[in-house]
C-alpha cells in the first residue's frame, strides 16, 4: 500500500515535530516535508507532491488562506488542504474553506482525530462540522443567491441536505436506500450545478443562500 503523503505547515517547529511523530507512527502515512510559512508551503508542495497539507491558518509572510488558494492553482488542482486552527469560529477558518480547504481541525484535537481526518479527506470525503460551519455562515446569510437557478433535482436536494449534516457517501446511501456509486453520481452532479469545487463549497453556498438554516 502506498502511504499517504503529508506536508506539515506551521510556524511553530514544536507543533510540526509533534505532528510528525503522530503521523509517522502510522504505517499508511508519511511526512514528506515541513514548512514554516505559506510561501514555503507552495515551494515544498511543488517539490514533494503531497496528497494532503495540514495547514496552519496564521503564519508569517504568507498566511494559510493565501497559501491554500495558491495550492489550488497548481497542476492537477494541488494537494487537499486541511486547516489546523485554534478557534473553530475564527473568520480565518471560513475564508480558508472558501479558498478551497477540505475541512478543518482544532489544534487541541487528538492524535486519532488528525490521523482519521487525513484518511477521510484522502478517500475523497470532506471534513465537515455542520454546527461550526452553520455558525460561521450565519453571519454571511444572504450573500449568496438562492439555489433555485441551479435546478437541483429532488434527489440532489436530499443529498445536499445530508452532505450539509456531515454524512459520508456510505451514510447517505444507507439513509436514502441507494448504492454508494449512485450517491457519488448525485454529489458530482450537484457540485457541477452549483459550480462548487467540492462538498465544502456546496455546503457553504447552501448556508449562505438560506437554503439550509
Amino acid at each position: 500500500m502506498t502511504p499517504i503523503r503529508v506536508l506539515l505547515a506551521d510556524d511553530e517547529p514544536l507543533v510540526r515535530s509533534g505532528l510528525r511523530a503522530i503521523l509517522e507512527s502510522e504505517p499508511d502515512l508519511t511526512v514528506v516535508g515541513e514548512a514554516g510559512d505559506g510561501a514555503e508551503v507552495v515551494a515544498q508542495a511543488r517539490q514533494t507532491h503531497p496528497d494532503i497539507v495540514l495547514m496552519d491558518v496564521r503564519m508569517p509572510r504568507v498566511d494559510g488562506i493565501t497559501a491554500t488558494r495558491q495550492l489550488g492553482r497548481l497542476d492537477g488542482g494541488g494537494p487537499a488542504v486541511i486547516v489546523v486552527t485554534t478557534f473553530e469560529n475564527d473568520d480565518y477558518v471560513y475564508d480558508a474553506l472558501q479558498a478551497g480547504a477540505r475541512g478543518f481541525l482544532l489544534k487541541r484535537s487528538t492524535a486519532d482525530d488528525f490521523v482519521n481526518a487525513i484518511r477521510t479527506v484522502h478517500n475523497g470525503e470532506s471534513l465537515l462540522f455542520p454546527a461550526a460551519i452553520r455558525q460561521l455562515a450565519a453571519e454571511r446569510a444572504g450573500r449568496g443567491g438562492g439555489l433555485a437557478e441551479a435546478n437541483l433535482t429532488e434527489r440532489e436536494t436530499e443529498v445536499l441536505r445530508l452532505v450539509a449534516q456531515g454524512r459520508s457517501n456510505a451514510e447517505i446511501a444507507a439513509e436514502l436506500f441507494l448504492g454508494v456509486e449512485t450517491v457519488k453520481t448525485h454529489v458530482r452532479n450537484l457540485l457541477a450545478k452549483l459550480g462548487a469545487r467540492d462538498r465544502v463549497q456546496a455546503v457553504i453556498r447552501a448556508y449562505e443562500s438560506g437554503f439550509i438554516r
